[in-house]
């Protein structure tokens, strides 16, 4: 990567990397999810956006190609990823009439479905290109939890699924289907410092074991799709992501500490008042 390349100006329609905190990590995560599952293969990224996700790809595949339908997007990432197995190229992810049928191992599509009309032609442009053996990783916000509960829009977002819908759509395309939730949550965790190997286990306050994941509403839905059972053989029954620095944990502590401070200095204040004789508060 190179830092001399400025930032694309962050609109909110596609995530730029130096984007920090909750959105960071959802979708830094994804791309982590498919680093182990690039390892040797040829792999697509389609809807690449800024191309952050194409390069971190790029150090473990056979061959990167990122496309996307916005050229400004792909001029700003051939300029700051340069890699000798990744290149980009401008291309509708509905059509990929750069892509030739057959001939990528892993294609890669987050948070692209939502921007679209075009489910349909999407899926099957994946199905396309996929080699035998190949697997196609898709990401995409759950309406429900997404934009219902919490009355939000996304002004960007095109056409947005729950997860019945979601699952009727990969299923017109693909025979082969494992879903995942994702959202960002808070835990404690207890880890083994030998690195040894052993089961992973999941605990509430309430004693519930719901392995191997949580019982959570996702707020995104990760699907692995393919033609063949296995093909998803190396998927992982739960995955878990974090930055070195714990950002969002230490940003959180940031914000704490302000209030706290913010807090004792009213308290301050309020004595002062009390002593000049004057009202404390309204």
């Amino acid at each position: 990567m190179s830092d001399a390349v400025p930032p694309l100006v962050f609109t909110g329609e596609r995530y730029h990397p130096d984007q920090p905190r909750e959105i960071a990590y959802e979708h830094w995560h994804r791309y982590a999810f498919a680093q182990p599952l690039a390892q040797g293969r040829r792999v697509l990224d389609a809807a690449c956006g800024e191309g952050y996700g194409a390069a971190l790809l790029a150090g473990v595949a056979a061959s990167v190609l990122g496309v996307d339908l916005a050229a400004e997007a792909v001029a700003h990432a051939r300029t700051r990823y340069r890699h000798p197995r990744l290149r980009f190229a401008v291309d509708d992810a509905t059509r990929l009439a750069g892509v030739a049928d057959a001939s990528i191992d892993l294609v890669v599509s987050f948070e692209t479905l939502e921007h679209l009309a075009d489910h349909d032609g999407l899926l099957a442009a994946f199905a396309r290109v996929l080699a035998p053996g190949g697997l196609l990783l898709l990401s995409t916000p759950d309406r429900r939890t997404y934009s219902e509960l919490p009355g939000h829009h996304n002004p960007h977002h095109v056409r947005e699924l729950d997860r019945a819908e979601f699952e009727a759509l990969l299923g017109r395309h693909f025979p082969c289907v494992r879903l995942y939730g994702q959202r960002v949550m808070s835990h404690s965790v207890l880890w083994r410092l030998d690195d040894g190997p052993g089961p992973a286990a999941c605990f509430t306050l309430d004693g519930e074991r719901p392995l191997p994941g949580l019982r959570a509403d996702p707020v995104y839905h990760l699907a692995a799709c393919a033609r063949e059972e296995a093909a998803l053989a190396a998927l992982p029954a739960l995955s878990c992501f974090a930055d070195a620095g714990q950002s969002l944990y230490a940003h959180y502590q940031q914000v704490l500490r302000e209030l706290l401070a913010t807090d004792r200095y009213a308290l301050v204040l309020r004595e002062r008042l009390r002593a000049a004789g004057l009202p404390d508060g309204p």
